[in-house]
């Protein structure tokens, strides 16, 4: 053993010799980087170093020096593939430097004596997300992340190929003081002064990954306090170090009793059961060796092949110790090295040389012979120690074949397309899809489809079949070349404008980072369903399959009570159960006033919630004896005197009067007159331009109307249901219901009728015959939840709305938010929205649920050519997608009355704080994950086409950004199709999503060859592939 202790190797001032924090060694061995007080990095030659004894050895020395941070730096770190060099100091900033070809562009600094510089180092970016002291840095083994720590406590991640900052973890109480990788690329572990390492789980990014795709990246996998329980706080660093062998972590400052020792964690089981003890002092830095050591010459036979690693360790008892797992006690102990703290550890690739630092601006060189710490073992050796955690299966980031690289490009393409044509659309450079005069309205939502635009095979001539907007046909004149495409970039790119001071500068390009990222995650926010801006990012329809609300239900919706089970309430503290909540009666209103002046009338008051418009009414319905013992009960409508619906080109509208309903000549007024008589008959008539078309008599008084171009409908307080043709005639005869009906509504044959004892009837009227039996609302009012109370009837939400679809399955709405259908296959009520989602998922109302978002897919709108072949188009050109648009539809109506209610904001901020608890740092990435595969198990059992397609590639991005290999299995639809697609045309979409995951690319790569598409022609297949760029 050699120690070298050159007496030019130190950071030297004009008075003293700066204090040394940090060293370390690059992976050629050529340079050894040291940095100091004196605010400089010192990058030296290591050959100077070892044959600084050997006299007339005339290379350069010192090879570099950089002063651009204006503190002291405390850690110096080289790339493991060479490339840059990271310093990270007091000021608060991380310096990145890069090595220039070029020769350096001056001699020497001025008014110094520093030697000329021989290498070029430039500082190639200054990286700022600390609020205090940069302590330590540590690359990832395969160079994609480098982490920084500090003595804010904070943990920054950072990209190591474009230094984007990609997340702060604030996860430690106290400074953080060192940080060290996994050589199997798996975790990473931070020590810090709050007495605790925490290993963190991560998933190497891709080199274009952004911050918003690292939200479920990092995750925190468990933290170890026992070792350092009652460790003293006088340390300046703990740098800590992981074995080559990927089995151990090395962790400074830790005690065994009174006594200062080093711990060593085992791997997986993340416990201290071997403590390195012999220090006298607190120990500050420990590195192991990057090769593992024979205990015995391989080359001599009969040799074992047992492998060991060796450590060194040092701290404030000035003492360097040297040890290796095969003994109990330390192989080398050097002490006094130097006057002060040993600050740093580092070793040189080949394992058989250390660096050491101190405070006192000592710099040493420890050198081994051979058969000192044992015989070298090979780097295949090493590799093959890592295999056991995957290294090998990981592939380290590579394509496996050539086939995977197809792929990769084939799904880059894509994105590329997807990203320029945003682009264009940023800069409003791209024409528009379709002039005003091209729209149609349908429903209340306006198409984007032009008159005779060919679709699926037909033309479309006033609306839209598809409820999406399609790509332009190929054949467009106006189709850009590749060429002029590229141009037109590239002047994007170049745009100058003059700012105020009359300087000229490059227009900065509004560009979405979702177009280069590898997986934008979405940004959750909470949208209203008024919200124009919610409206035009929504999802993918154009046209909403819901019949319109026929009645306008009060605010809140219709009042429901509930008689719940008989079990006893569970008691909450602090209420009185001898005084329940009762309702204060507002009592008469006085007419007379008793004064001294005698009697005056009374000064009339406002109402406490001022003047409610109601419309006129007669009296209260009859109300069947039957509410009186059902579980739940909802609000009867009053008697109306006159009920005015007009029927606008097919369309039911809301209720109005005669002569609002009249301003359109060609509306057929449907009127229900009631008599101030309960014994008089009701009247019914339908008007065209004021000629009678039909009347009609009924015996009771009319609540409700409904109708379309099909029939119309009237039900009446005594629980009657009448139905006539458009030209009067009665279709059936009348359908007696339990109980008064409250929601009357129609949608092309299909009536539904809901009671006010919560039963629900669906009638289709073209075939006479009912969807299925009636169904019970108790459900989905929280029934099973509520508990008989000895005061009567407990408050339940309100029925906001109530909707049929065009296959005649019922959407209800609740005043809570929730959104429910009735499925006729299961005979169950099933939730599609709910709160929850709102709260945990980033997909709630975010700009990734568009279509606009499948640009960065590589996959864009279905074409004519990708619609199964043997699947009946619809032949009425105004008929829209079945189901269209009613998943965003229910999930706008939960956001907006959360945001009525109040409690939108409060709830999201109770979550915030949930996350930041232990056991709950995957909340968002599962809860976002549950949220897709419910959006898409709802467009499957609605039967919305579009829908499913663009939730299954929303859900195939996500699955494949978080490496969930399993959850794309298990579908159990075994047809052709699933969700009316072709199963080819999904995998081909899927595939080309997943394309570009190179951990998946062993089984996306097999899908592809099947499919063709890893041509290496990419232009070939571009019809077949289905990537298609998106018409904003």
């Amino acid at each position: 053993m050699y120690i070298i202790k050159p007496s030019w190797l130190r950071h030297s001032g004009e008075q003293k010799d700066f204090e040394v924090y940090s060293c370390h060694v690059s992976q050629d061995g050529k340079r050894l980087a040291t940095a100091g007080g004196d605010g400089h990095v010192r990058i030296w030659s290591t050959d100077s170093i070892y044959n600084s004894h050997v006299e007339g050895y005339s290379e350069p020395r010192q090879l570099c020096h950089m002063s651009h941070h204006l503190g002291t730096i405390h850690s110096v770190r080289f790339s493991p593939n060479n490339r840059y060099l990271a310093s990270g100091a007091d000021d608060r900033v991380i310096c990145i430097y890069q090595l220039d070809s070029r020769p350096p562009s001056h001699a020497s600094t001025f008014g110094t004596n520093e030697p000329p510089p021989i290498e070029n180092w430039k500082t190639h970016k200054r990286l700022v997300g600390h609020d205090s002291d940069v302590q330590d840095l540590a690359w990832s083994y395969d160079n994609s992340i480098l982490v920084s720590v500090g003595l804010d406590s904070k943990v920054v991640v950072w990209s190591g190929h474009t230094f984007e900052k990609l997340k702060t973890l604030g996860v430690h109480q106290s400074h953080v003081k060192g940080i060290t990788f996994d050589p199997a690329n798996k975790f990473f572990a931070t020590a810090g002064d709050d007495r605790t390492i925490k290993i963190f789980r991560f998933t190497p990014p891709a080199p274009n990954a952004t911050a918003h795709d690292m939200v479920n990246n990092f995750v925190l996998e468990t933290t170890i306090s026992a070792p350092f329980k009652s460790s003293p706080l006088t340390t300046y660093f703990r740098r800590c170090s992981w074995s080559p062998d990927g089995n151990h972590i090395a962790a400074a400052n830790a005690v065994n009793g009174p006594v200062s020792s080093v711990a060593i964690i085992e791997r997986s089981r993340w416990d201290s059961q071997i403590n390195l003890i012999g220090h006298e002092g607190p120990t500050e830095a420990c590195m192991f060796s990057p090769r593992l050591f024979h205990t015995q010459n391989p080359a001599e036979k009969g040799a074992s092949a047992s492998l060991v690693t060796v450590i060194a360790s040092a701290g404030q008892d000035k003492t360097l110790s040297i040890w290796n797992t095969n003994t109990s006690r330390p192989i080398v102990i050097v002490q006094d090295v130097a006057s002060k703290s040993i600050s740093d550890l580092a070793w040189a690739p080949d394992g058989q040389t250390l660096f050491a630092c101190s405070l006192d601006g000592t710099i040493i060189s420890v050198q081994f012979e051979v058969g000192e710490l044992g015989w070298v073992a090979t780097a295949e050796e090493n590799d093959k120690a890592l295999e056991k955690y995957g290294v090998a299966r990981k592939g380290m980031g590579t394509a496996e074949d050539v086939d995977g690289l197809h792929l990769e490009n084939h799904s880059k393409a894509g994105e590329l397309r997807g990203a320029e044509s945003r682009m264009g659309a940023l800069m409003g450079d791209l024409p528009a899809v379709a002039s005003k005069s091209d729209t149609t309205t349908t429903n209340g939502v306006k198409s984007t489809v032009k008159n005779g635009e060919a679709k699926n095979g037909e033309v479309v001539k006033n609306g839209q079949t598809n409820g999406t907007s399609e790509p332009k046909s190929k054949e467009t004149p106006a189709a850009e070349s590749a060429d002029k495409a590229a141009e037109r970039i590239n002047e994007l790119k170049s745009r100058v404008q003059v700012t105020k001071d009359g300087r000229k500068r490059v227009a900065p390009l509004l560009v979405s980072s979702s177009g280069t990222g590898l997986l934008s995650l979405p940004q959750s926010q909470l949208v209203g369903a008024k919200s124009k801006t919610a409206t035009q990012s929504e999802t993918p329809q154009t046209i909403l399959d819901l019949s319109k609300p026929s009645h306008g239900l009060p605010k809140g919706g219709i009042a429901a009570l509930l008689l719940g089970s008989k079990r006893k309430a569970v008691a909450v503290d602090g209420e009185e159960d001898d005084e329940p909540n009762k309702r204060l009666a507002t009592g008469p209103v006085p007419i007379m006033a008793d004064t001294v002046d005698g009697l005056e009338p009374a000064t009339l008051t406002a109402p406490a919630h001022g003047v409610v418009p109601t419309p006129e009414f007669l009296r209260s319905a009859v109300v069947s004896p039957s509410v009186s013992f059902s579980q739940v009960r909802l609000a009867v409508p009053k008697i109306r005197s006159h009920i005015v619906r007009a029927l606008e080109k097919g369309v039911l509208q809301g209720e109005s009067t005669l002569e609002d309903a009249s301003k359109i000549p060609e509306n057929i007024i449907l009127e229900a007159k009631n008599p101030a008589r309960p014994r008089e008959p009701s009247h019914i008539t339908a008007t065209k331009r004021g000629a009678l078309l039909w009347q009609d008599y009924l015996p009771r008084a009319i609540i409700l109307l409904a109708g379309n171009k099909n029939f119309w409908a009237a039900a009446c307080e005594d629980g009657t249901l009448h139905t006539w043709t458009p030209a009067g005639r009665r279709l059936l005869n009348g359908i007696i219901l339990e109980s008064q009906p409250i929601i009357l509504e129609s949608r092309d044959h299909w009536l539904l009728c809901v009671t006010s004892v919560g039963m629900c009837h669906v009638f289709n009227i073209k075939t006479m015959s009912a969807a299925h039996p009636p169904v019970s609302l108790a459900p989905i009012l929280d029934i099973a939840i509520t508990s008989l109370s000895p005061d009567g009837p407990t408050a339940a939400p309100g029925v906001t709305s109530a909707h049929l679809n065009s296959l005649g399955t019922i959407v209800v709405t609740l005043s809570n938010g929730d959104g429910f259908y009735y499925s006729s296959t299961l005979y169950t009520w099933q939730r599609l929205s709910e709160s929850w989602w709102a709260l945990g998922s980033q997909y709630w109302n975010s700009n990734d649920s568009s279509l606009t978002a499948l640009s960065s897919t590589a996959v864009g709108p279905a074409s004519s050519s990708s619609t199964a072949p043997n699947k009946k188009q619809p032949s009425d050109d105004n008929k829209v997608d079945i189901s269209a648009g009613i998943i965003p539809h229910l999930e706008r109506h939960t956001t907006t009355e959360f945001l009525v209610k109040g409690r939108a904001y409060t709830l999201q901020r109770l979550i915030k704080q949930l996350l930041a608890k232990d056991g709950f740092e995957g909340f968002e990435s599962v809860v976002s994950v549950a949220h897709l595969e419910n959006r898409m198990a709802g467009a499957l059992a609605l039967g919305a086409r579009e829908e499913f397609r663009l939730y299954l590639f929303m859900y195939a991005k996500r699955i494949g950004a978080e490496g969930l290999r399993a959850k794309g299995k298990g579908w159990f639809d075994k047809g052709e199709e699933i969700g009316g697609w072709e199963r080819k045309e999904l995998l081909k979409g899927v595939v080309l999503i997943l394309g570009k995951f190179r951990d998946l690319q062993r089984t996306t790569v097999q899908y592809a060859r099947i499919l063709g598409l890893t041509s290496g022609d990419g232009d070939d297949d571009e019809d077949t592939n289905g990537v298609e760029e998106m018409e904003e």
